[in-house]
């Protein structure tokens, strides 16, 4: 712990979703590294498909995984003791304190009933996180004033009284109207409620700061706390983001002289993480889709994870991607399936136990000799592992690098007997991992595999003459990530009081 002073625990709450809490709890989180404190994050509820596994081999939402890494400390499920990951329109599967304890439809979920064993768990993993960290970081979720749900809300309002926190109210400017929505968000809380609410941010703003200021005033006025900053819109900082609404703004053509590398657009897709380190290779140009056409285009497809493999491997053979899958396969195309992906690329799907629905036997791509079987119990863990002795020869490459990454994933999946099989990795442990037919060919269940420099040489082996020597350098992920924390904390401490929000959380 540092000698610092004890400040009062933070929460970023909003006016709606998508305003920005994440991102300004993870610049907090590296701000009050960098000053010398001891934070860490909490969310006590999170709902997103972009998980994590912590170093015990438990899960929680990636947002709290990436704020702890702003912060400098290990992620831990105390940071997000409530992950809903949704598998359905309408079901979520219910992940508590890193272990998933079942699924549930919405209705029931948010129904008074059996809510307080959830509250007295996403409560007692904040005390224990409090008596480690300062200052906490918390971060609400959607709006803190949706009054419907106000007696079932566990992850806003409630949470910031149980902790004691001090609360900054997030509204963005960009999607207009944010007087209306920071006014009434106060306005529509109760009395003792509206006591916690110390500041407001305004986020996302573009142009000429100096035309908000009577704005500014004027907030003030009507509200009666502080506007403590108003934070430019930015495009040249990359933090990792929790939500897939962006990809399709990645959804572009293949591109020449580069390798094209095309992740198939699921509609379960989950983990989209994997490819951040591939979209910064200069070498690589990557893009999102489930056009056929486009897909046809591509150097190497990648069938990416997803939260419902039964469900979106039915869709892709209905929509004729899985068909243009096996015919650019058979015309050179690499393909790599990660995690459910790895599941698809399979002879079949087996469901016995209507794990993930009612059907119960859906034949896969057929480009893997493996046969996977859904079961109830998730794995999730941290690993180490090399790529196999078999695939090193057929590379030519002599020397097993060791590499990282992480398992999150539903079934198991086995070679179909009769068929030659080969594994792509061997763990640290000594068990295998994936399948691989040749260089144009394998899966691996591994999440982040893709964030080792020397598996991204290897999957691009196929293509050392078309990529020039001069951009063989290596990608430094971890290094990346820690210059745009950075970035991105100057860019938050430029435009927020600082000095005033220390005051908040030393004032009693």
């Amino acid at each position: 712990m540092s000698n610092k002073p004890k400040l009062h625990p933070l929460m970023l709450a909003g006016t709606g979703s998508d305003v920005g809490k994440s991102i300004i709890a993870t610049a907090l989180c590296r701000i009050f590294k960098q000053d010398g404190y001891h934070p860490a994050p909490f969310k006590a509820q999170n709902m997103a498909l972009n998980s994590y596994a912590t170093p015990e081999g438990l899960e929680i939402g990636r947002a709290q995984a990436v704020q702890a890494e702003a912060a400098g400390v290990d992620c831990h499920t105390d940071m997000n003791p409530l992950l809903l990951k949704p598998s359905s329109d309408h079901t979520s599967q219910v992940v508590l304190n890193g272990r998933p304890i079942g699924n549930r439809n919405a209705y029931d979920y948010f129904r008074k009933e059996g809510r307080e064993e959830l509250r007295s768990a996403v409560n007692a993993a904040f005390d224990r996180l409090e008596k480690q960290y300062n200052p906490i970081v918390m971060e609400g979720a959607g709006s803190i004033s949706e009054i419907n749900l106000r007696d079932s809300d566990l992850v806003n309002l409630p949470m910031a009284l149980h902790a004691g926190a001090d609360v900054i109210l997030v509204g963005d400017i960009d999607r207009g109207g944010v007087f209306a929505s920071i006014y009434g968000s106060i306005m529509l809380l109760r009395p003792h409620e509206r006591e916690r609410i110390k500041g407001i941010l305004i986020n996302k703003f573009r142009g000429d700061k100096r035309l908000f200021e009577s704005g500014v005033k004027i907030l003030e006025d009507l509200c009666k706390v502080p506007v403590l900053g108003v934070v430019p819109y930015y495009k040249d900082i990359y933090i990792e983001e929790e939500d897939s609404v962006t990809l399709a703004t990645k959804s572009m053509q293949a591109e020449r002289g580069k390798v094209n590398i095309a992740v198939v657009l699921l509609r379960h897709l989950s983990n989209f993480t994997d490819f951040n380190v591939l979209e910064r290779d200069p070498r690589v140009h990557l893009y999102y889709t489930n056009n056929t056409e486009e897909l046809a285009k591509a150097d190497i497809i990648i069938l990416p994870g997803s939260k419902s493999t039964i469900d979106d491997l039915y869709e892709l053979r209905r929509n004729g991607v899985a068909q243009t899958i096996i015919k650019a396969h058979r015309e050179g195309v690499v393909v790599l399936g990660i995690c459910g992906g790895y599941q698809m690329l399979g002879m079949e799907v087996l469901d016995p136990d209507h794990v993930e629905g009612e059907i119960e036997r859906l034949p896969g791509l057929g480009l893997l000799p493996m046969s996977t079987h859904m079961s109830g119990e998730k794995i999730t863990r941290q690993t180490s592992f090399k790529l196999s002795n078999e695939v090193l020869l057929s590379h030519k490459e002599g020397r097993p690098a060791k590499m990282s990454g992480y398992e999150i994933h539903m079934g198991r999946t086995t070679p179909v007997e009769g068929n030659k099989y080969v594994p792509l990795n061997i763990l640290e442990d000594g068990r295998q991992d994936g399948c691989f037919v040749d260089q144009t060919c394998m899966g691996t269940y591994i999440h982040g595999i893709l964030d080792n420099p020397d598996f991204i040489d290897f999957l691009l082996t196929p293509f050392s003459e078309r990529i020039a020597k001069e951009q063989h350098e290596s990608f430094d992920y971890f290094k990346f990530k820690n210059e745009q924390y950075d970035k991105l904390a100057d860019h938050v401490r430029k435009h927020v009081d600082m000095k005033l929000l220390y005051k908040i959380l030393t004032t009693d």
